[in-house]
């Protein structure tokens, strides 16, 4: 088998953020493949916590300058790059000054309320992701999406990129992990949103009450794998991913023995 090409798609990374495991998850895997002979590439939102001098990013300007449609809006979309010295891992971060220059995450840092807008920002982050690797001109084998965030990626390339060269024969992995939210989003503002060529609303029924568990589901529904990165997870997402049967992957190692795992995953779907 040729050396297979796997992008990672997660809302952070160790060591530019850390707000969840999903940063060491993210940070370990990526490694081990490149190890295993993998070609990697990551991609990360570039949240305002990141501070830009002392991680070293700097602008691809040959990568920015595009414009993302989120519903009626066009936002430009900025790329930058850093390094992971001792892994020899590249980064490219999304980046938008509406979306992503706040001094937080996800939630206001004084009212510790979740900001109207994720679903904006998820969905400029998935796009601006996508875009950007048909820019690259880097075709992925796999593409593995971590975390809720990342969730409308698998729907994408199964619908409106389903015959772009960069995409068609690439496979979709989804990873969920313990970071719940209480929030509900507008659904009829999510949906529209969401929406783009070649979706319609039957596509997006799993959004129905576009809480948490609608990312999941929508995400596991047009992933080919779906895994675990955490070994607790709420009832309600256990629920939600009991119906989607020998798609979720319950036998993934725990402790480092997990890359074994997904290098099973990996190759068996590029087979």
């Amino acid at each position: 088998m040729s050396k297979l090409k796997i992008l990672y798609v997660s809302s952070e990374i160790n060591p530019f953020l850390k707000t969840s495991e999903v940063a060491d998850y993210v940070r370990k895997l990526p490694q081990s493949m490149q190890e295993r002979g993998m070609e990697i590439r990551i991609m990360v939102p570039r949240f305002g916590l990141i501070n830009e001098r002392k991680n070293r990013l700097h602008e691809v300007v040959r990568l920015s300058g595009m414009n993302i449609a989120v519903g009626e809006d066009e936002k430009p979309l900025t790329i930058k790059v850093a390094s992971i010295q001792s892994a020899k891992l590249q980064v490219y971060f999304i980046d938008n000054e509406d979306y992503f220059h706040r001094k937080s995450v996800f939630r206001d840092k004084k009212s510790d309320e979740f900001f109207e807008d994720n679903d904006d920002r998820a969905v400029f982050f998935c796009k601006g992701v996508i875009e950007t690797v048909k820019k690259l001109g880097w075709a992925p084998d796999v593409v593995h999406c971590n975390d809720w965030f990342t969730s409308f990626i698998p729907l994408y390339l199964k619908t409106s990129y389903k015959n772009d060269p960069m995409f068609k024969n690439a496979k979709t992995v989804f990873t969920v992990y313990d970071t719940q939210f209480d929030h509900k989003f507008d659904h009829d503002e999510l949906t529209k949103k969401v929406k783009m060529l070649d979706i319609d609303d039957s596509m997006l029924q799993d959004l129905s009450s576009a809480d948490y568990n609608s990312f999941i589901k929508i995400g596991s529904e047009y992933a080919d794998k779906v895994t675990k990165g955490s070994q607790s997870i709420g009832d309600s997402v256990v629920e939600v991913l009991s119906g989607y049967g020998e798609k979720v992957a319950d036998d993934i190692q725990e402790g480092d023995e997990y890359a074994e795992s997904y290098y099973d995953i990996y190759t068996g779907l590029a087979e």
